[in-house]
Formats: C-alpha cells, sequence, structure tokens
C-alpha cells in the first residue's frame, strides 16, 4: 500500500489562488431563474428609468381621486374669471400658468390642466390594462390550446385568429363604441364607456398573444417534462395548466408591457374620435380633441396632455424591452 502523502506547509501556500481566496467563506447558493432575471434588468438603467416612471404613473393613477378629495380639487371646476371674455383664451401667458394652476387652465371654461390631466391618467390605465387582461386571458387560453393539441384544433383556432387579424379595428370599434353612446347593459355614462373600450380594445387583440404562446407551446410540449406527465398518467388540462402554462409567463409577461401602451393610445384615439371616453370626464385623447381648436393661439393646452401620453407610452416601452432582455437574453 502507498502510504498517505502527508501535506506541507510548502504544499499547502502552493494551492491555486481561487481555492485560497474560497477558503473559510460561505457555500455557493444557486439562483433561480427569477433571481437571474432580475439581476440582469437592474444592470439595464434605461428599462429601471422607465419602471420608476410607471410605478409612479400607476401611483398617481391609483391615488388620483384621493388626491383630488384630499387637495380639494375638481377637474371640471370652472373658473371664468381666469379666462379673457372676448377671446375665450386663459388670462397671462402660457396658457394662463400660475402658482394656483401650474400647468394652466384650458380655454373657454378655465378648468385646471393638471387637475384634468391627473384624471384622465386613471381613465387611461383602467382601459389599457383592463384590455390587457382580457387580450391576455382569451390569447393565453386559445394558443397554449392550440400549440398543444395541434392537428384539428390548432387548425380552427388559427383560422380564427386569422380572422379575427382581418378585422379593421379602428373601424369596428368607431362602429360599437358610437352604437353603444346610449346605454347597454344596464349601465351608461362612465361605467359604459371604459366597460366599452376594455372589450372591445382587449377582445380583438387577443390574437397577437395568441400566436406568441401557440408558438412557444409548439416547442415546449416536446420537453421532457411534459412527457414525463404523460407518462405519469396526467391529463390533458393539467398539463396546459400546470406544466405548460407556468413556463409561458416570461412571454406574456413581456408581451403585456408591450401591448399597454398600444392600448393607451387606442383608447385615447377613440376618445380623440369623440366616440371613447365622454366629456365632462377628463381623458387625454379628449383634451387633445378640445385642444384642436385652440392649439395655434394656445399650445401649452395640446401640449401638455400629449406629453403625459408620449412619456407614458415611452415609460412602458422602455420597460418591456428591458423585460425582454432580462427574460430572455437570446433576444439581444
Amino acid at each position: 500500500m502507498t502510504a498517505p502523502i502527508e501535506t506541507t506547509g510548502a504544499a499547502a501556500e502552493a494551492q491555486p489562488e481561487a481555492v485560497l481566496e474560497g477558503a473559510g467563506k460561505g457555500r455557493i447558493e444557486g439562483r433561480s431563474l427569477g433571481q437571474i432575471a432580475w439581476s440582469r434588468f437592474k444592470k439595464d438603467k434605461v428599462a429601471v428609468a422607465g419602471a420608476v416612471i410607471v410605478v409612479l404613473l400607476i401611483a398617481l393613477a391609483v391615488l388620483s381621486r384621493p388626491l383630488q378629495a384630499l387637495l380639494g380639487l375638481d377637474p371640471n371646476a370652472f373658473n371664468q374669471d381666469l379666462i379673457t371674455p372676448d377671446t375665450s383664451l386663459p388670462k397671462g401667458s402660457w396658457g394662463g400658468m400660475s402658482a394656483d394652476h401650474p400647468l394652466g387652465v384650458d380655454p373657454k371654461f378655465g378648468r385646471d390642466i393638471a387637475t384634468r390631466v391627473l384624471e384622465g391618467s386613471w381613465v387611461s390605465l383602467v382601459v389599457a390594462f383592463g384590455a390587457t387582461i382580457l387580450s391576455n386571458v382569451i390569447g393565453a387560453i386559445m394558443g397554449v390550446i392550440a400549440g398543444y393539441y395541434g392537428g384539428r384544433v390548432d387548425n380552427i383556432i388559427s383560422r380564427l385568429m386569422d380572422t379575427f387579424l382581418a378585422f379593421p379595428l379602428l373601424l369596428f370599434a368607431i362602429a360599437i363604441s358610437a352604437t353603444l353612446q346610449g346605454g347597454a347593459f344596464g349601465l351608461n355614462g362612465l361605467p359604459l364607456h371604459l366597460s366599452v373600450l376594455i372589450f372591445v380594445i382587449g377582445f380583438f387583440n387577443w390574437p397577437y398573444l395568441g400566436r406568441i404562446v401557440r408558438g412557444q407551446t409548439l416547442a415546449l410540449r416536446e420537453r421532457e417534462f411534459v412527457d414525463a406527465s404523460r407518462g405519469m398518467g396526467a391529463k390533458g388540462p393539467y398539463i396546459l395548466f400546470r406544466e405548460l402554462m407556468p413556463n409561458l409567463v416570461g412571454p406574456i409577461i413581456v408581451y403585456s408591457t408591450l401591448l399597454i401602451p398600444t392600448n393607451i393610445l387606442f383608447e385615447a384615439s377613440l376618445s380623440f374620435l369623440g366616440v371613447g371616453i365622454q366629456p365632462p370626464q377628463a381623458s387625454w385623447g379628449g383634451m387633445l380633441r378640445e385642444a384642436v381648436t385652440y392649439y395655434q393661439v394656445d399650445p401649452q393646452f395640446m401640449i401638455v396632455p400629449g406629453l403625459a401620453i408620449f412619456v407614458t407610452v415611452l415609460a412602458f416601452n422602455l420597460l418591456g424591452d428591458g423585460l425582454r432582455d432580462a427574460l430572455d437574453p437570446r433576444s439581444r
């Protein structure tokens, strides 16, 4: 037998530098996929800035009504003393900007623009988030069913997607919104307008996510964990919602952050055309519609809601790009 070799002091000092540096330290722990994605996301300063802006916008939208009540603000309060009678324009420069009205007042009525922008924020975000959730639910379910079962089921759902994508969505949304303005389903006023916009925008946008989920499912259904579930006797619904869906969360989140700004623009477009949110309820698109008459003599009235839409859409797009790179680094 060979005698054991004793390690001398010189031999210990000759150990590799990496071994010596790691001696006496704690165990190296593995990181989850979420932790890896978060570490990538933190390195993207532009995406982090977009996320901060998104959080602030959501906080302002959620606290819009409480802030108005706390500060005694009313987005529909008329201030005729701030309007020049013969021109219907705000008194003073820059649209009547002052300490009491930091963003000025609107022509003709003298309503505070800052308060109306704050009021319009929750309207835009409610419609955008509601429509996105509706699109995601329908698109994810239809896409995962089409991708997993394939065959005739896939053909039927795929042709249904093609049919929805062939609709002239803007014209269809205008027609439906204009038809239901008076009242429907026991609703009227603002609840009706919000419900119609969420339904129209969300219901006709689901095929985009459906195609993404279908393509991802076609690749996932051949993976080993799906074969293992089948081998253990798991049925289709269990595999769909317990095995495949958790692996589709990443693409769905990324698509959602990119769909929300699109829905904000869609809601603003419908309100601008007069078939979305109706006055006196404040909305960003409605404010732009009212500003068309005055933008040459009072550009402030158009710039403020336009900037609100621009900043919101840009922040969500930056956040979506950052999440896409963090969740799927191969997309870079």
